[in-house]
């Protein structure tokens, strides 16, 4: 086993080089500037106790925003409007929120201090973007992520109703193809995203269509807060999601 350790410098060695459970380098920091090139590099930090662990797995989990599959009680939830939604209104609570609320798929809470903390940090500086699923004013779920160009980075996302975050990453997808992204990476893989649409597709796909979905201009700024009408984004993806086959 091969493992490089990262020098002082924000750099990373080449994706392809990882071990084959998709482990690349330990050590390092999470400084912007090592977050953001990590990202342009196909490399995202998992780990739960220190050294930072650097990953680029062989087979990347992804969904494309118009092949999201929503469900028939998915889209009459939203339909029923049994939640309201937000952009980037309360990004601290919603990471938060994925640090202390356990899942099924989640083997502990790998969402550390210093991790809320670089994540706050990339959010101020619009990197990273929130979406927030109310009922009320009580928060119920929500996801968050990071942007870079066109591709959306997925991090983590968290229900404490059924379904809110299901809602969240429905509406997330309507904002990703109004915008004309290009995916969400989801990292790694579980069941729950591929029953939402998400398919693997081999790293060096995944680093190529990454590598152009980069190179397009970036929304640097905060995306609006403003309350999202859940009916409108039923019938919005109702009409441009494309139907796949079973």
């Amino acid at each position: 086993m091969t493992l490089f350790l990262l020098p002082e410098e924000p750099l990373f060695p080449d994706p392809e080089l990882a071990e084959p459970d998709g482990l690349l380098a330990i050590g390092g920091d999470l400084s912007t500037e090592r977050l953001i090139n990590a990202y342009k590099s196909g490399i995202f930090p998992w780990y739960e106790h220190f050294p930072i662990m650097w990953w680029s797995p062989p087979q990347r989990p992804i969904i494309f925003p118009r092949l999201l599959r929503l469900s028939k009680s998915l889209y009459e939830i939203l339909k029923k409007r049994l939640f309201t939604v937000s952009f980037d209104k309360n990004f601290p609570a919603v990471i938060e929120g994925c640090a202390t609320v356990k899942r099924k798929d989640s083997h502990g809470t790998w969402i550390t201090e210093e991790m809320k903390e670089a994540y706050i940090k990339l959010h101020n500086l619009n990197y990273a973007h929130s979406v927030e699923v109310w009922v009320g004013n009580t928060l119920a779920g929500g996801l968050y992520g990071v942007t870079i160009g066109k591709a959306f980075f997925g991090e983590s996302m968290f229900s404490l109703i059924s379904n809110a975050s299901k809602v969240a990453l429905a509406c997330l997808v309507e904002f990703l193809i109004k915008e004309d992204f290009y995916f969400i990476d989801c990292q790694v893989t579980n069941e729950h995203l591929i029953r939402m649409g998400a398919i693997e597709i081999p790293r060096q796909v995944f680093l190529k269509i990454l590598n152009e979905a980069i190179g397009k201009n970036s929304i640097i700024k905060k995306w609006t807060s403003n309350i999202i009408d859940t009916k409108e984004t039923a019938n919005f993806l109702k009409e441009k999601l494309i139907k796949r086959r079973k």
